[in-house]
């Protein structure tokens, strides 16, 4: 690995889409963060397999933490050290080899999200719908998506998604609260939500830095970069972030936008990705 002051942790949800193109310009960002041997970890609520084809396309050799924070990814002897096992419910959990990747759980591994669903379900008598449970055909109509890639949606390995079928706003939130209550994590995309046991962005990040300064032998400043909507778990957990706004710079009261100190650049913005870079690469 070639040393380095800072690794970048940058959610590419909001700069790769599911369909159309990406981000104006962000695959020249990328080379460039490589040619300055800045690592760049991705951070994504997609599963691995969806990732397969940005990162084949972008050249992305790095780490990257999935589903929302429910496991940190290493590429084959990415670090060549053994990495220290996360914690799942104060439980030392060990790597485990999933496809081409070692990853370090930090949520409990399928089917215990299914299962605790399950349970809830019953429990509140909310019905819902797994994505799991559907046809292929149902499956691409419910995500809007052509059947191969939506068949990758749901190759997960650790959150289960779901929707809600005919249920009622208050019982919906019943539901939510009372799986809170039992440790499952909510998160929620228009119709469709997913449920993970143990999630946590900010675990993720601070297991990989430290990764990352075992093998450098020092400190490497985390630098978070995130769109509004997807700065919340990570702003925190990073040494410094700077916030991709797509418009106005947003107030520092918006609820989304975490009350830390941060650099504000406009997302499209001439010299966007100049300024990003520079800012990356600051030793400060």
């Amino acid at each position: 690995m070639r040393q380095t002051s800072n690794v970048l942790y940058i959610a590419v949800d909001s700069l790769i889409p599911l369909r159309g193109k990406v981000v104006s310009a962000f695959d020249e960002f990328a080379a460039a963060l490589d040619h300055a041997g800045i690592p760049a970890v991705w951070l994504t609520s997609r599963p691995r397999l969806q990732l397969d084809e940005p990162r084949r396309k972008i050249g992305h050799v790095h780490p990257f933490i999935a589903e929302d924070g429910c496991g940190v990814y290493l590429p084959s002897d990415y670090f060549h050290l053994r990495p220290e096992s996360g914690f799942t419910n104060r439980r030392k959990a060990t790597t485990l080899r999933l496809g081409r990747f070692t990853c370090i759980p930090i949520a409990k591994q399928l089917p215990a999200a299914s299962e605790a669903l399950a349970e809830l379900s019953e429990k509140t008598g909310t019905p819902i719908v797994t994505l799991s449970s559907l046809s292929p055909r149902e499956l691409s109509q419910n995500v809007g998506l052509p059947l191969r890639e939506a068949e990758l949606v749901r190759q997960r390995d650790f959150d289960e998604l779901f929707f809600f079928a005919g249920a009622t706003p208050s019982q919906i939130e019943g539901f939510v609260a009372e799986g809170r209550n039992r440790g499952i994590e909510f998160r929620r995309d228009e119709a469709l939500w997913s449920a993970a046991i143990g999630a946590s962005t900010q675990r993720c990040v601070t297991t990989l830095s430290k990764l990352y300064d075992r093998a450098l032998r020092y400190h490497a400043s985390s630098v978070a970069v995130a769109t509004p909507e997807l700065s919340k778990g990570l702003f925190p957990a990073c040494d410094r972030s700077i916030l991709l706004s797509a418009g106005e710079p947003p107030s520092l009261k918006d609820p989304q936008v975490p009350s830390t100190r941060i650099r504000v650049i406009e997302l499209h913005s001439p010299g966007i990705w100049e300024q990003l870079l520079e800012s990356v690469a600051a030793k400060r």
